[in-house]
């Protein structure tokens, strides 16, 4: 590492925590557009902050319509640095203020101080300091900051639409050493009506995940007609069958049934314990309008299973590894029963492999596909590239660890961009808490980060 850049960036970043402040007390979750607010008057507020932070060190932000920003340090940019300042709801069971920073020694808590508001702020003390040692490069390094990563990254179709891609992308969006393969994705949701009969037992409603990429924690459903003590019995047993939780209430209309297990990331749905498909087990028991579809979900998609092999759609390559699945999404509202699985597909995956037996499987219980079903292709940058072995050599030069390629089922900012990799932020064997309670980060780490960001500067642009 340079020592003189080095140095600068250890006096800059006595202000780092103050500015982090400023953007992770801003609530930048994604609301209603308004006033020409695209994403919410909350993640334009919070781009407003990131200019004034970006002027504060001498650069000067283009605004895109409040999708997202731009700055450059140089002319002709050939560099890069992609990161996004809305965050995910705050969730439940903090113990300190989400959209508060606090500081406590060398960590940094509050919604957003790793994903993504300290690394984009990272990014900012790394152009600083290096145009401070070494002035206007001979190619330039243009930041981007998004307002819409968490939603399905709406904010760069538009930016993109306007604005180049560049040679080389680097987003510190993820984790180290560095990703180079995300896998594909396949989410796709399929539907069917259900005819009423004179059945005693009725399921009048169910109540599962709401987001597909995420295992659901928590499925209910309200019964009618049922014995209470049977019911629960039943979800007694299931439960303890399948290490969930249950519990059985009395309503007006009925009786509601809850399980509850262990949320996870959608990509890695063996980590959680998915609620939904053990109250799917416990439903299929009983004998209502829906008993079919249910023990056909059941048996699409049994409980602990995450690789799609019922389906038929299991599958996997050396390069990025097996499929995974979860199955993330199931409602019925009296007539109509929704359900959407989350599928991250290796790069060996295609249209017949994936899609056509998923159709026709589900075609032939009766549902139909709705929405736009498509299967997003993995991304894939080559190991061999100039940026990948340049990140790389930095990382195993200043951390002392053995720089690796990782493959992973999450898609991080650079998936739909040609030859861009996740570099950072997230240092292996440590959990961030990143879309969870309490995230944080560790303001020691942080400066690293800016170090590594700083000599790949150097090493591109100068």
């Amino acid at each position: 590492m340079n020592k003189e850049v080095s140095a600068v960036l250890e006096k800059k970043f006595e202000k780092y925590a103050e500015e982090l402040k400023l953007l992770v007390d801003k609530k930048s979750v994604r609301g209603k557009p308004e006033n020409g607010f695209p994403f919410g008057k909350d993640c334009a507020e919070v781009l407003d902050v990131a200019e004034g932070i970006l002027a504060s060190h001498g650069f000067k932000m283009n605004n895109y319509g409040y999708y997202a920003g731009d700055a450059d340090l140089g002319k002709e940019p050939n560099l890069m640095l992609l990161a996004h300042l809305d965050v995910v709801p705050e969730g439940d069971g903090w113990t300190r203020q989400p959209y508060s920073m606090t500081q406590e020694g060398s960590i940094l808590y509050g919604r957003g101080t790793t994903d993504d508001k300290g690394a984009a702020l990272v990014c900012i003390y790394a152009m600083d300091a290096v145009r401070e040692v070494f002035g206007e490069p001979k190619k330039g390094v243009r930041l981007v900051l998004g307002c819409a990563e968490e939603t399905g990254s709406e904010d760069m179709e538009h930016y993109f639409s306007v604005r180049p891609t560049l040679e080389y992308t680097l987003s510190p969006d993820a984790q180290y050493p560095l990703i180079n393969i995300e896998k594909g994705r396949f989410a796709p949701f399929y539907e069917k009506k259900i005819a009423r009969t004179d059945k005693k037992v009725r399921i009048e409603r169910i109540c599962g995940g709401v987001t597909p990429n995420i295992v659901p924690g928590k499925a209910g459903a309200l019964v009618s007609g049922a014995d209470r003590d049977e019911l629960a019995k039943l979800s007694s047993d299931t439960a303890e069958k399948t290490g969930t939780r249950c519990t059985v209430t009395n309503e007006e209309n009925g009786v509601y049934v809850l399980f509850e297990g262990q949320t996870a990331h959608g990509s890695t749905p063996e980590l959680g314990v998915n609620a939904q498909t053990a109250l799917i087990k416990a439903l299929a028991q009983l004998d209502t309008d829906l008993t079919e579809t249910l023990r056909f979900l059941e048996k699409t998609f049994p409980h602990g299973e995450t690789d799609g092999e019922s389906l038929g759609i299991a599958q996997g390559d050396a390069e990025s590894g097996e499929l995974t699945l979860n199955f993330g999404v199931l409602s019925f509202d009296g007539e109509k029963l929704v359900c959407n699985y989350d599928a991250r597909c290796p790069v060996c995956a295609s249209e017949m492999s994936v899609v056509k037996p998923s159709d026709e499987v589900f075609a032939s219980a009766g549902f139909v596909s709705s929405g736009d079903n498509q299967l997003r292709p993995a991304h894939v940058v080559d190991k061999d590239s100039p940026l990948v072995k340049e990140a790389l050599a930095v990382y195993e030069d200043m951390t002392g660890n053995k720089g690796e390629c990782l493959a992973i089922g999450g898609g991080t900012y650079v998936h739909d961009i040609p030859g861009g990799i996740a570099f950072g932020i997230e240092f292996p064997g440590k959990d961030y808490h990143m879309h969870g309670a309490d995230e944080f980060a560790d303001i020691d780490e942080m400066l690293l980060t800016a170090k590594m960001y700083a000599q790949i500067i150097i090493d591109l642009c100068y």
